[in-house]
This record gives structure tokens, C-alpha cells and sequence, in this order.
């Protein structure tokens, strides 16, 4: 939200902003939160009761400027995280037609009763089946069941909430998950695609309750799939798991119970099989960590978990890409207007650059052709990941800075009503199936497939789906952008918690991970602070940008600082609320 106006009638109307209350000798001022606007004056009355020093929301029409709502204090972070939110356009609740609407569907009252009937579904109530999440999840899109058959082949069913029997095409509920388009999950919030009647009540695949979900079920030789169904179904979870149990059971740290022992070691065995796969075709490697942040009961961010991705996460994530291609060739053979994740093959001249920043960083890289088609330069960045993996496992570093030179040099995946494949997962066809919950263009899919098998009366229409394809990638990109700031602001709040117990003058360990001609970002304590180093303060030369964009020289020592090395740095200040941290190189020991 910004400050301004906007035409109402013949009186000028405030648009919301998020603000900080202020005294100004005998004036209260709202002084924007987030960015650098105009202060605004509020009469007393306007106040409804709001003080200085809280965080507000002010609003205004004919009559002038007023406190909407209060939102906290500046200095607690679950506070400035739902402004932060506020501020970029969230609405934090759902209009009451859809709230109803949803309500209304998960109970069963009225025309809503039993969504999607039983009639005609499979009953799998009986197939022993689980869900693998976090810890703090709330909404089960996905849960999994898995038999192993004669002659050493598996039996996988992926099972999805039905959210289509639910959220009718025409319905209040339909129009605000389309101008939402995703979930946005900022630490210890979520702004949900669905109201929670849905999205946590009806369509969750919790233990112990029968669920309507679209099963997709696979006899697999391997890596390879031999027969392929689709089929509305009733399940019921037996267990809800954690990644963290899993992976101690995978560790022989915990024993599996039945009746989902049998059909976890199963699963395990074909993503183990989809993983060598993936390896083999050029599928990029990225080794990502998520932040996970804890607070207090105060809203403090008081500690952080850089969440790895180990095998049980890869259990899921292979399973679900497995059935998101089945769904998508079927939908592409059949000629079913739908939404695909594409994400386009690289400019060989960008995977050009990549490899002489690399070898400028002396990373291995793979020979490459001269001329490079666009497909031969999607097989050398898929190697480029590889080998980038290998350098950091080896060194210990350079893994946050390595990782964003790869995936910078490749194009951003969205949603299409084309296929043109998946570059990343080197898939030929690709789409989202596995989140409707939480993702829109998921739904989209599900109509198309429930449809073409004569389930569902309302199909996609092909006239539609260009743009739908552009909100949902839109609103992807926002959702994105909302979650880093998130994160920034966590880190900043964790960090100023740090420094007051350890000192401002603290001194860190850091990794250089992005370099700009003004300066180094550079990630630093064992928490994984970011902040910038400017130039200015690297006294003793003048530092310039090379070429490649991968190091700061000296013009007149010749000293460089690299992506990846290592430096000392203490911090100048933090804006928590920005989540920015400004740096200076520490003194040489």
C-alpha cells in the first residue's frame, strides 16, 4: 500500500498506508513504515485511540485521514511482519460473501451438501496411507500410499484434496482465489488462497478423517512408470509425519509403524529410482536452505533453522514431480486446454557467461560447444549445477554465492497455457497438480483432468487460460517477493537480538555471496545475517567491479575480493523494519 489519492466522487480519497505514530511538538504525524512518503497530520479524533510509538494503518475519505487499525509496536517483529504484509497488498481476512460461501461448503448446509458426492468415487479409506510435512504445517494438499507387487514392480497412489468439488467455477469463493492466486507463507503467518474452513477444515488430508481427493495411481518398474490412473477417490491418513521423523527413520534413529512402515519403505525405493533418473536426464541441482524462524510468545524472533533438504524431502518432492508430469502429458496428449509450468531452455550466451564467471572463480566447468544450440546450453547448465555442488561440498564454500550465479543465468519459470517444457527438471511436459490448496493454476489442472474423464461439467475454457497464466505467474512473483522481505526483516530483528548480547562492536565471520560496483553483500554469523559492505569502507584503495561481475579489485594493490571468500565484518546499523543491514570490513587481526 502507498500514500496517495485517488478519485472518489469530488473528494480526494487517502489510499491505506502503513505508518508509525509520531509526536511533532503539539501534532500527531503518521509517518510511512516501509518507505519514504509524506508525513500526514491527524486531528485528535482521528486517532480512535491510537498513541505514538504504534504501528497503524490509516485510511481516509470525505471526512479526512483516520487510524483504520492498530497494528502493533515498530520493535516486535510479528508486528512489522503484518504490516509488511499490509503494506504490499495482503488483505489478512476474506470478503464475507466468500467467507460464507466456504463455510457454508465445508459444513455441508444448503446446496452445498456432500461437494462432489461419494457416487461413482473409489473408496481408499482402507489403503494404508501418509503424509510427509513440516512441523508446523496446517494445510495437507498431498499424502501418499505405496504397495510393492510381483516381480519386484512398486504400487503408488499420490492422492490430492479434491478442492474442485468444493469451490464452485462461478462461486465468491472461485473469484478470490483467482485474484490471489497463491499463498504467501511469511514466518509464523500465512496469508491462505482459500478461507481456513477450506483450506485447513475441509480439503486437508488429516489423520483419521475421510477426505475427497483426485488419486493418481502408477505401477512402477523402477523409475519407469507402466500404467498410469486417475480417478476421484475417498482417502483416509493414517499417520501424519514430519520430515524430521522421517529422516531419523531413514537414520535407523526410529522405528516406522504399521500400518504405513511397509508402504514408506516402498515409496522410498522409487523416489530413490526418480532420483538417479533425474540425475541422468540433466535436471539442475540447487542446493537450497530455507529459514525457519521461532518466535516468542511476545512476537520476538528469537532463533533460526536453515532448513536442508534431506531425503525425506526428496521423497515428497520426487513423488509429486512424478505425478505432475503423468497429469501433464495426459492433458497435453489429449489436447485439454490447461495450465502448464514451463520454464523456457537458457540463451546460450547467458550459459556462456556463466562458465567465465565460474573459471574467473576457478570452479570446474564443462567444455562447451561453439556455436551452442538453446538445448545444448540447457544440458551444460544442468552439468554447471553438478559440478558447482561438487565445488562446495568440496571447499566448505561459496555455496550461496555459486548458486545464485547458476540460477541467474537462467529464465524464470511461470505458467502457460503452452507447453514447451521444463528446463529445470529437464521434463518434456510439465504442470502443477499436486497444491490446489494453495495454488490456483493447480485447480485450473485439476478441472482439466476431472473433465476429460467425464467427472466434472465445468472444463477449462482455452480463451481463458493466456490469462490466467499471467495472474497466476504475476501473483507467484509477488507472493515471492513479500516471503524474501519477510525473511529480511527476521534476520534483522535476530540480528539486533544478537548484539545486544554480545555488543554492537561484535566482530563476524562472513562469505562474500554478491558483488555490485558500490559494494559486497556478504552473509555472515551462524544464523546467516546479509548485509552490505560499501566500497567506501574497504579504505586503503579504490575498488573496482572486473568484468565477469566476480570480484572487487584493488586498482592499486591488484587485491581482490572474491564471490566466496571469506571476510570479517561488523555491523554499522540495522533497519529492522526494511530488513537492511549496513557493514564495515573489521580491522586485520
Amino acid at each position: 500500500m502507498r500514500t496517495g489519492t485517488r478519485a472518489h466522487g469530488r473528494a480526494p480519497v487517502l489510499e491505506p498506508v502503513v505508518a508509525v505514530l509520531a509526536r511533532r511538538g503539539r501534532l500527531t504525524v503518521a509517518e510511512p513504515l516501509f518507505d519514504a512518503g509524506r508525513r500526514i497530520t491527524l486531528p485528535p479524533r482521528a486517532l480512535g485511540g491510537a498513541h505514538a510509538g504504534q504501528i497503524v494503518l490509516v485510511g481516509g475519505g470525505k471526512r479526512g485521514a483516520r487510524v483504520v487499525r492498530v497494528l502493533g509496536r515498530p520493535d516486535v517483529a510479528r508486528d512489522v511482519l503484518e504490516a509488511l504484509m499490509l503494506d504490499r497488498g495482503l488483505r489478512r481476512s476474506f470478503p464475507r460473501a466468500v467467507a460464507l460461501e466456504a463455510e457454508e461448503r465445508a459444513s455441508g448446509i444448503g446446496p452445498w451438501r456432500e461437494p462432489g458426492a461419494s457416487r461413482g468415487r473409489r473408496d481408499l479409506t482402507d489403503l494404508p496411507t501418509f503424509t510427509i510435512d513440516p512441523l508446523h504445517a496446517k494445510d495437507f494438499d498431498d499424502a501418499i500410499s505405496a504397495r510393492r507387487e510381483q516381480g519386484g514392480r512398486v504400487r503408488v497412489w499420490v492422492h490430492i484434496a479434491d478442492v474442485s468439488a468444493y469451490v464452485e467455477p462461478s462461486g465468491a469463493t472461485e473469484g478470490e482465489a483467482y485474484r490471489r492466486g497463491t499463498s504467501v507463507y511469511v514466518p509464523g503467518a500465512v496469508e491462505p488462497m482459500l478461507p481456513e474452513a477450506l483450506s485447513n477444515r475441509a480439503c486437508s488430508l488429516v489423520p483419521g478423517e475421510p477426505r475427497l481427493a483426485v488419486t493418481v495411481e502408477m505401477e512402477m518398474d523402477g523409475a519407469d512408470p507402466v500404467s498410469v490412473a486417475f480417478y476421484r477417490s475417498i482417502v483416509r491418513s493414517d499417520a501424519r509425519l514430519t520430515y524430521e521423523r522421517v529422516d531419523r527413520i531413514f537414520a535407523g534413529e526410529e522405528r516406522a509403524e504399521e500400518p504405513w512402515a511397509g508402504p514408506l519403505e516402498a515409496a522410498r525405493e522409487v523416489a530413490s529410482a526418480l532420483r538417479d533418473r533425474r540425475g541422468h536426464v540433466g535436471a539442475l541441482e540447487v542446493d537450497a536452505r530455507e529459514p525457519v524462524f521461532e518466535f516468542d510468545d511476545g512476537g520476538d524472533v528469537v532463533g533460526v533453522v536453515h532448513e536442508e533438504q534431506t531425503e525425506s524431502h526428496e521423497l515428497i518432492e520426487h513423488l509429486m514431480i512424478l505425478a505432475n508430469e503423468r497429469v501433464a502429458s495426459y492433458l497435453h496428449e489429449r489436447g485439454v486446454p490447461t495450465l502448464y509450468r514451463v520454464h523456457e531452455r537458457p540463451a546460450p550466451q547467458s550459459i556462456q557467461a556463466l562458465a567465465e564467471k565460474l573459471e574467473s572463480l576457478e570452479v570446474p566447468t564443462p567444455p562447451l560447444p561453439d556455436p551452442m544450440s538453446p538445448q545444448q546450453a540447457s544440458d551444460a547448465a544442468g552439468e554447471m549445477s553438478r559440478l558447482v555442488a561438487r565445488h562446495v561440498r568440496r571447499t566448505g564454500r561459496g555455496r550461496q554465492a555459486l548458486t545464485a550465479l547458476v540460477l541467474r543465468s537462467l529464465k524464470q519459470a511461470y505458467y502457460s497455457p503452452v507447453n514447451i517444457g521444463h528446463a529445470g527438471l529437464a521434463s518434456a511436459c510439465y504442470c502443477h497438480f499436486t497444491s490446489p490448496i494453495r495454488r490456483y493454476p493447480d485447480l485450473v489442472v485439476h478441472r482439466g483432468l476431472l473433465a476429460s474423464l467425464g467427472w466434472e461439467e465445468h472444463a477449462p475454457r482455452a480463451e481463458d487460460m493466456e490469462e490466467a497464466g499471467l495472474a497466476s505467474s504475476a501473483a507467484e512473483r509477488h507472493a515471492m517477493d513479500i516471503e524474501r522481505a519477510a525473511q529480511d526483516v527476521c534476520l534483522a530483528f535476530l540480528l539486533e537480538r544478537e548484539l545486544s548480547e554480545r555488543g554492537r562492536e561484535t566482530v563476524f565471520e562472513g562469505e562474500v555471496v554478491g558483488l555490485i560496483g558500490a559494494g559486497a553483500f556478504v552473509s555472515f554469523g551462524e544464523a546467516g545475517f546479509e548485509g552490505f559492505l560499501p566500497v567506501r569502507r574497504l579504505r586503503g584503495d579504490w575498488w573496482d567491479l572486473n568484468e565477469e561481475g566476480t570480484a572487487l579489485i584493488g586498482a592499486r594493490s591488484g587485491s581482490t575480493l572474491r564471490l566466496g571468500d571469506p571476510l570479517r565484518v561488523v555491523v554499522e546499523r540495522v533497519d529492522t523494519a526494511r530488513g537492511r543491514v549496513d557493514l564495515s570490513a573489521a580491522a586485520s587481526e
